[in-house]
């Protein structure tokens, strides 16, 4: 067991330290009040959408559409089955993640392959509890997956994966930017698999699940998402301004509607507040897709009167990373509101 503890130590990033830290500094030691409701969260099951719909006849097609455009206005999340990435590549992509963080903690730090700086552990710069997040993640843009070669089972099985998500992806956006009266081929030219990233996400076990999160509430900054998750459980969202439990369904992928999306559709597509939640006695993996555009691309709504002032992408990100220095969080889209 001793052994089996050390082990963990030497891939685990120092989050407990951070914690302790942090702890110390603010309280003195004596344990904090709950940064999240203590109260049981209601665990739900989000919309499931059968692709393979998509697939039949005229009307079977036109019923999904109509499923997958009211679940991104309602809820801004939901879930797909037959969905086209076969078991097979879930699997092996998700082998190849649990080799990755099993390599220790100073080598994932300076890897040099693939993965070079794209390595992130939740709380280096934290000023407060609130700002720890218990988790250790790997950002690739897809051009450095692209760029590979290949040559490794990790880059290989990347390469794979981000293709098909990346043509998923597209798949659903042009869907939903169908149903706003916009031209398909839009997204298709704004994200191209270069523009995108992968990540590969590990939500290390805590005991101090009431004060730390595994990654603080946030909205994403894309178009959208595609998140697949084990079973363990932990991701959390806004609904109807309430936090639920998302109850994992091993066959579909989750998606989620970014940002990009909600401004472009002038708000009728919801950019959901987010969150996962740690679990005590185990770790939990997951890997998301971003479906991003270039930098200089403009992002406006295509209806009027517009809620949201004409920005790039550039320009949304730096604003971003400027609050999150200044303030410890992600404000977002309320920074481009246009004031009439």
């Amino acid at each position: 067991m001793e052994d089996q503890l050390l082990s963990l130590a030497s891939y685990d990033p120092p989050l407990e330290e951070i914690y302790k830290s942090l702890l110390k500094s603010q309280h003195g030691g004596s344990s904090p009040r709950s940064v999240h409701e203590e109260i049981i969260v209601e665990e739900r099951e989000l919309p499931l959408i059968d692709l393979n719909k998509l697939r039949l006849g005229d009307k079977e097609r036109q019923e999904c559409k109509r499923e997958i455009a009211k679940a991104s206005e309602e809820w801004g999340f939901f879930q797909v089955l037959n969905h086209g990435i076969s078991k097979n590549l879930l699997d092996q992509m998700k082998e190849e993640q649990v080799k990755v963080f099993r390599k220790p903690f100073v080598e994932k730090v300076n890897d040099k392959n693939i993965l070079a700086c794209s390595y992130r552990w939740g709380a280096p710069s934290a000023t407060c509890l609130t700002q720890v997040s218990w988790s250790e993640a790997f950002h690739v843009p897809l051009s450095h997956i692209y760029d590979s070669g290949g040559l490794s089972s990790l880059s290989s099985t990347m390469e794979q994966y981000a293709t098909s998500m990346s043509e998923l992806a597209q798949y659903l956006a042009e869907i939903l930017a169908e149903n706003i009266g916009q031209d398909s081929t839009y997204i298709k030219k704004m994200c191209v698999p270069n523009t995108c990233y992968l990540r590969m996400n590990r939500y290390p076990s805590c005991p101090w699940l009431q004060e730390v999160t595994g990654l603080m509430p946030h909205t994403d900054s894309d178009f959208l998402t595609i998140l697949h998750q084990d079973q363990i459980g932990g991701l959390q969202l806004v609904k109807d301004g309430k936090w639920v439990a998302v109850k994992p369904c091993e066959e579909a992928l989750i998606i989620n509607i970014g940002d990009l999306f909600q401004a472009w559709s002038n708000n009728l597509y919801k950019s959901v507040e987010h969150r996962v939640v740690i679990n005590k006695w185990n770790e939990r993996f997951s890997t998301a897709y971003f479906l991003c555009p270039a930098n200089d691309i403009i992002i406006e709504s295509c209806i009027t009167p517009s809620v949201y002032r004409s920005f790039t992408f550039k320009d949304y990100m730096q604003q971003v990373q400027d609050d999150v220095k200044v303030f410890g969080y992600k404000i977002g889209l309320s920074r481009f509101l246009n004031i009439i």
